[in-house]
């Protein structure tokens, strides 16, 4: 199947769009786009991979659904388009990062720069119905993504996993954690960001791995 995504990541999951359950996969989802308002933009979709070839990955931040609100979500998770108010768990994430690092983030909800750099913003699901949140899980998109993360896991070394939440660090099982460090806290919505989130120094503990391996370390700004 052709798949309109960057080229170093269709060379890596090509055997995964050839599966038949993407095949399925893609077919719920063009019917979607095509009856109901679906978020993000069709053309958006890809837009992590887009946005951080495979080889330049340096951490995998893990997210669940697109937000479902208008003009939200664009591809990357937690991120926002710009000019949008910051969703509350963003809000709690800026504010860890500036007491960790002590700097002060920009005010754009627009981690495009954070992708540019090498972290992967990857939601589990990548699409939405408006206004329903999860509508458009166990749907086959889980069974993608599990495959790029285990993928990452495979054929790279010194990643960073951020899994923020239950249900990211059911992730962990697919990641070699001889090869990469994995970093784990409660998420950071408002729910929950108290028990443990604010004050897990994940940002400043990203960096000092990264600098340990030689590799640049990450502007959380």
């Amino acid at each position: 199947m052709n798949v309109k995504i960057e080229s170093s990541w269709n060379l890596h999951l090509a055997e995964e769009f050839n599966k038949p359950y993407f095949k399925d996969l893609t077919d719920f989802v063009k019917k979607e786009y095509q009856s109901k308002r679906i978020y993000p933009p069709g053309s958006l979709i890809f837009n992590a991979f887009n946005s951080c070839p495979f080889d330049n990955v340096k951490v995998v931040l893990l997210g669940q659904d697109p937000y479902h609100g208008p003009n939200q979500a664009h591809g990357l998770c937690f991120s926002v388009n710009d000019n949008i108010p910051l969703p509350p768990s963003l809000q709690n994430i800026y504010k860890e990062i500036e007491s960790d690092l002590n700097i002060k983030t920009y005010p754009t909800g627009n981690l495009v720069r954070w992708a540019k750099q090498g972290v992967f913003l990857l939601n589990a699901t990548l699409t939405v119905q408006a206004n329903l949140a999860g509508s458009h899980q166990g749907k086959g998109w889980e069974i993608f993504t599990d495959a790029v993360i285990k993928r990452l896991s495979q054929e790279k070394e010194h990643l960073v996993f951020l899994l923020w939440g239950n249900y990211a660090q059911q992730k962990s099982a697919l990641i070699d954690t001889t090869k990469h460090l994995i970093l784990k806290s409660v998420h950071p919505s408002p729910l929950s960001a108290y028990r443990g989130f604010f004050g897990c120094k994940h940002f400043s503990k990203t960096n000092e791995y990264l600098r340990q391996k030689g590799l640049p370390e990450i502007d959380w700004r």
